[in-house]
C-alpha cells in the first residue's frame, strides 16, 4: 500500500512538474519581446533609411545635371552714341567686357568703355587720302586688315594689353566710370578678387601700304596661322576687276635673337568665270592659306585649293542658296572647319567641305550642307563666329541680332536693336561668349551681356545623331577631349550605354551557362563531400579584387590571347568535347569502378579532362588557323584573305548539332532509348556514344553546309559581330568579367537550387525519371524565381563594373558589336575623367548624367527583373 502510494505521489509530482514546464514554455520572456521589438524597428529604419539614401542620391545627381537643360540668362545690356564723325568700319572689345574699340572709315581710331559708353582714348591712323573700301579682321579682331581704292592693302593692331597694377602702386587722380572701374589718362582700372588691380590699355599700330592690284579693292581677308617659332600672315583680296589674290607670308623667329624673318609669296588665282551682271560679295581665306572661298550675288560660293601656291585651282562651284538669292554674308567658324552662310532671304546654313571621291571637284572634296538653322526674318547681313566655341552672331537688315550655336542647332538668344535698325550695323561675341556688342555705321553702339553655361548641350546632342565637324554624315560620339582647343567637344552617351550593354552582354554570355550548369552540377549530382568544397571555394573566387582581374587581363590574358587567338577560339569547341568523351567514357565503364570512384575522384577526372582538351587545343591551334583562317586569323578578321565561312562554320556549329539531336529525338530516338534499357550498362555506353559521335559529324556537316550557302548569298560576317583585331577588346572583357560575374551567379543558382523541396525530386524518381530529367523540368523550373534572381543579379555587377572595363576595354567609345574590339563603358568613363573635370563644367555635368543613366538603366532592369521573378514564382507555387 504504502509503495503505491508512493508511486502516485511521484507520478503526480512528475506530473505537476511538466505542466509547469509546459507553462513555462507557452510564455515569452520580455527579454526576448523588447528584443524583438528593437530587431523590428532596426529593421525599419535601416530599410526606411535605405529608401532615403537611394532617393537623396537619384535627387543629388538631378541637381548636378539639370544645369545642363538650362536656358541662357539675358543679364542686362547697354545702348549709347559714339562720337566718330565717320562711318565705323570695324569694331573690337576685350574678354572682360571692359573695353571697346571701333575703326573710322576716316582712320580715327576710338577706345571706349563698354558698360558707360566713355571715350577713354582717341587715335588717328594716317591713310593718306586712301578710302576704306573693305576690311576683315582676325579670329581674335585684333588684327585687322584694310583694303583701298587705291588697290592697296595696310594692317592695322587694334587690341587691348593688360596688366596687373598692385593696390599700393595705384596713382592718384583716377575718376570713377562706374562701381566698378576707374580711369587714368587711357587706362581703365578694375579691381580683382586678390586686391589688386587689372590695368587694361589700348593697342593701335598702322603698318605701311602694300599694293596689291591697280584697282580697288572690293573684299579682303585675314588670317594668322602656323606656329608660335613659324607663324603665317596671309590675306586674300578681290579687286573691282574680279582678280582674286593671295599672299601668304612666313615669318621665321630666332628663338635665341629674336631676329625675324619674312619671306612672301603672292600669286594671281584663276578667273571666276562669272556671268554678266553678278558681283562678289565677300572672300574667306583658311589660316593655314590652303583654301580661299568666294561668295557672289547669284548664291554660289567659289572654292579654291590653294595646297599647290605654284599651282591654285579653282576646285568648286557650289550653289549655297536659293536660285536668285545672294549670299549676303560668310564666315568661319573657330577651326575653319564650317563655313556658315546667310543668304539674303535669312537663311543660315552650315558647310563642310568632305572628302567624297567626287570627280565634279578637282580635289575630291566638296562643300556639303550639314545643317540649316532657324531662319532669320529678313536678309543676313553681318555674321561674326566665336572666338573658343561653336557660336556665331547673325545681324539682318532690320536689326534682329541672333546668337546662334551651331553643333547644338539651337538659337541661344533672339536680340533686337533699340536704336535706328535702317543703318547698317556690324556685331561681335565677346571672348568669353558672355556678350555680344553691335555698332552701327554711325557709331551707335548697343551690347548685351548674357549668361549661357552649357550651350553645346541639348538632349539631341546627348542621345541622337549629330554631325560633326570632319564626319562624312551624323554619328553617335564621344569625345569630350581634343589634341587642339579647336575641336569641339562632342558628348553623346548613346556609345557609352552601348559598350556598357556589350561588355555586360558578352560577360553573361560566357557566364550564364558556366555558372548556371555548375550550380546544377553540385545541387544535383555531386556527392555532398564535392560541394562542400566547390562551394566555399567558387564563392572564394568572388573576393579577388577587379584590379587586380582587369591588371591580369590587360597585362597577362590580352597577349596571350592575341598570340594564340586560334586556339582559344578551338577551346571553345575542344573542353566541351572532351567532357562528352569524358562522360561517355565513365558511360562505359563496369558499375564497380563507376561505384568506386564516384564523387571527389570523379570530379578531378573531369578537372584533368578539361586540362588535357586545352592542351590540345594549344598544340592544334596553328594548324587550325591553317586550315580554317587561311593561316592569319588577324589578316583574315579585317577581310584582306578567305571567306566569312570559317567563322560561320563554327558559330552556326551549336546551333547545328542542336537542330540535329532534336531530329534524332523525334525519329529514332524512342527505339533507341527503348534498345539500350535491354542492354548492359557497358554496351548501353558504347552505342550511346556512337549514337553521340554520328549525331557530331552530321552537326558538322549541317554546320558547314549552311556557312557555305550564306557565303555564296554574299553574306560575311565580317564588318559586323567580327572585324579587324584590336589586342583589348570585348572577348577578353568578356573572359574577365565572366570571372567575376560567375561567383555571383553560381551561389544563388545554387542556393535557390538546394531549396526546392525534396518530395518533388522524389516524386519525380518515383515515376521513372533520370536524375538529369528531374533536374531540368522539375528542379530548374520550381526555383526558376531564384536562379533568374541570380543571373540578373550578376548582369547587374555586369553593367557596373569598372575597373575590369578601365584597364581591359582599350576605353574607346565605338558602337559595334565586333567581339575583337573595344569599347568604353558608362562606369569606366566616370572613373576616367571625372578627375580632371572642371568642377561644375559642362563635361563635370555630363558625367554626372552619365551616373544618373546608369543608375536608370539598373533601376529599370532590376525592376523588370523583380517582375519576371514574381511571374516565376507564382508558377513555383503552383507545383
Amino acid at each position: 500500500m504504502s509503495d503505491s502510494t508512493t508511486d502516485l505521489k511521484s507520478s503526480q509530482s512528475a506530473e505537476a512538474i511538466a505542466g509547469r514546464k509546459r507553462r513555462r514554455s507557452m510564455e515569452t520572456r520580455r527579454s526576448v519581446i523588447w528584443g524583438e521589438r528593437i530587431a523590428g524597428g532596426v529593421i525599419t529604419v535601416g530599410g526606411l533609411m535605405v529608401i532615403v539614401a537611394v532617393l537623396g542620391i537619384m535627387v543629388f545627381l538631378f541637381r548636378v545635371v539639370m544645369p545642363l537643360l538650362d536656358g541662357g540668362e539675358l543679364l542686362g545690356n547697354v545702348r549709347y552714341q559714339l562720337d566718330t564723325g565717320q562711318d565705323v568700319i570695324w569694331v573690337n572689345g576685350d574678354e572682360y567686357q571692359t573695353l571697346g574699340s571701333v575703326i573710322a572709315a576716316g582712320g580715327r581710331v576710338i577706345t571706349y568703355h563698354v558698360p558707360t559708353g566713355t571715350e577713354v582714348s582717341r587715335a588717328q591712323f594716317d591713310f593718306n587720302g586712301a578710302e576704306v573700301t573693305a576690311v576683315s579682321g582676325t579670329l581674335g579682331r585684333d588684327r585687322v586688315a584694310l583694303g583701298f581704292d587705291d588697290g592697296t592693302v595696310r594692317f592695322a593692331t587694334t587690341g587691348f594689353e593688360a596688366r596687373a597694377t598692385a593696390r599700393r602702386n595705384l596713382p592718384e587722380g583716377l575718376s570713377d566710370l562706374d562701381a566698378r572701374d576707374r580711369m587714368l589718362d587711357g587706362r581703365v582700372f578694375t579691381e580683382v578678387g586678390t586686391g589688386d588691380f587689372r590695368t587694361l590699355s589700348a593697342v593701335t599700330e598702322l603698318a605701311a601700304p602694300e599694293a596689291i592690284s591697280e584697282h580697288p579693292i572690293i573684299a579682303i581677308d585675314y588670317r594668322i596661322g602656323g606656329t608660335r617659332e613659324r607663324p603665317t600672315l596671309a590675306f586674300a583680296t578681290v579687286d573691282a576687276a574680279g582678280q582674286v589674290r593671295v599672299s601668304r607670308s612666313t615669318v621665321q623667329i630666332n628663338m635665341m635673337t629674336g631676329q625675324e624673318t619674312v619671306s612672301t609669296t603672292t600669286v594671281d588665282l584663276p578667273e571666276l568665270g562669272l556671268d554678266a551682271g553678278v558681283s562678289v560679295t565677300g572672300v574667306l581665306l583658311s589660316g593655314s592659306a590652303d583654301r580661299a572661298i568666294v561668295s557672289t550675288d547669284d548664291g554660289y560660293v567659289i572654292r579654291y585649293d590653294l595646297r599647290d601656291m605654284n599651282n591654285p585651282t579653282l576646285a568648286e562651284r557650289r550653289r549655297v542658296a536659293d536660285a536668285g538669292v545672294a549670299v549676303t554674308a560668310m564666315t568661319f567658324l573657330s577651326g575653319e572647319e564650317s563655313l556658315v552662310v546667310g543668304g539674303e532671304d535669312g537663311s543660315v546654313n552650315v558647310f563642310f567641305r568632305l572628302q567624297t571621291g567626287t570627280d565634279t571637284t578637282t580635289d575630291g572634296r566638296e562643300l556639303v550642307r550639314a545643317r540649316s538653322h532657324a531662319p532669320m526674318p529678313a536678309a543676313v547681313v553681318d555674321l561674326s563666329e566665336a572666338q573658343r566655341q561653336k557660336e556665331f552672331s547673325a545681324v539682318d537688315e532690320l536689326g534682329n541680332v541672333w546668337i546662334y550655336h551651331s553643333t547644338s542647332d539651337q538659337v541661344l538668344f533672339e536680340l533686337q536693336r533699340s536704336g535706328d535698325v535702317t543703318t547698317q550695323s556690324s556685331a561681335m561675341i565677346f571672348p568669353r561668349s558672355n556678350g555680344v556688342m553691335l555698332v552701327s555705321q554711325g557709331g551707335e553702339v548697343e551690347a548685351w551681356q548674357y549668361t549661357q553655361r552649357h550651350p553645346e548641350v541639348t538632349l539631341g546632342v546627348l542621345f541622337s545623331r549629330i554631325w560633326y565637324e570632319g564626319y562624312g554624315a551624323p554619328d553617335f560620339v564621344w569625345q569630350s577631349t581634343a589634341g587642339t582647343d579647336l575641336a569641339e567637344p562632342k558628348y553623346s552617351l548613346v556609345p557609352l550605354i552601348f559598350g556598357t550593354m556589350k561588355a555586360a552582354f558578352y560577360a553573361m554570355l560566357f557566364a550564364t551557362p558556366i555558372a548556371l550548369m555548375a550550380a546544377i552540377y553540385t545541387s544535383e549530382f555531386v556527392h555532398r563531400s564535392v560541394r562542400a568544397t566547390v562551394k566555399p571555394t567558387m564563392e572564394m573566387m568572388e573576393s579577388l579584387p577587379t584590379v587586380v582581374l582587369g591588371f591580369i587581363a590587360a597585362l597577362v590574358l590580352a597577349p596571350i590571347v592575341e598570340e594564340w587567338i586560334a586556339a582559344v577560339l578551338l577551346g571553345f569547341i575542344a573542353v566541351p568535347l572532351g567532357l562528352m568523351i569524358g562522360a561517355f567514357t565513365w558511360q562505359m565503364l563496369p558499375p564497380a569502378v563507376v561505384l568506386r570512384f564516384d564523387g571527389f575522384p570523379k570530379f578531378v577526372l573531369m578537372g584533368v579532362a578539361i586540362m588535357v582538351t586545352a592542351w590540345a587545343a594549344y598544340m592544334i591551334g596553328p594548324s587550325f588557323e591553317d586550315l580554317l583562317f587561311y593561316g592569319d586569323f588577324k589578316a583574315w578578321t579585317s577581310g584582306r584573305i578567305g571567306t566569312g565561312t570559317p567563322f560561320m562554320f563554327l558559330i552556326l556549329l551549336p546551333l547545328s548539332y542542336i537542330t540535329v539531336a532534336i531530329a534524332y529525338r523525334r525519329t529514332l530516338g524512342h527505339r533507341a532509348r527503348e534498345r539500350m534499357r535491354a542492354l548492359p550498362r557497358a554496351a548501353a555506353g558504347r552505342l550511346d556514344a556512337l549514337r553521340w559521335v554520328a549525331t557530331l559529324f552530321a552537326a558538322l556537316a549541317l554546320s558547314y553546309l549552311v556557312a557555305a550557302a550564306l557565303t555564296l548569298v554574299g553574306y560575311d560576317p565580317r564588318g559586323g559581330f567580327v572585324d579587324s583585331y584590336q589586342q583589348r577588346n570585348a572577348l577578353v572583357v568578356g573572359f574577365v568579367m565572366a570571372f567575376a560575374v560567375i561567383p555571383n551567379i553560381y551561389t544563388l543558382a545554387e542556393d535557390a537550387l538546394n531549396a526546392v523541396p525534396g518530395h518533388l525530386r522524389a516524386g519525380s524518381l518515383a515515376t521513372g525519371a533520370t536524375p538529369w530529367q528531374t533536374a531540368i523540368w522539375i528542379v530548374l523550373p520550381t526555383a526558376a524565381s531564384g536562379v533568374f534572381s541570380a543571373v540578373m543579379m550578376g548582369m547587374g555587377r555586369a553593367v557596373g563594373e569598372t575597373m575590369i572595363v578601365v584597364m581591359a576595354a582599350g576605353n574607346t567609345p565605338i558602337m559595334e558589336w565586333n567581339i575583337f574590339s573595344g569599347l568604353r563603358t558608362l562606369s569606366a568613363n566616370i572613373a576616367i575623367e571625372l578627375p580632371e573635370a572642371v568642377k561644375d563644367g559642362t563635361n563635370y555635368r555630363v558625367l554626372f548624367l552619365a551616373a544618373l543613366t546608369l543608375f536608370i538603366m539598373t533601376f529599370v532592369i532590376n525592376t523588370l527583373a523583380e517582375l519576371i521573378r514574381q511571374r516565376f514564382r507564382k508558377r513555383a507555387f503552383q507545383l
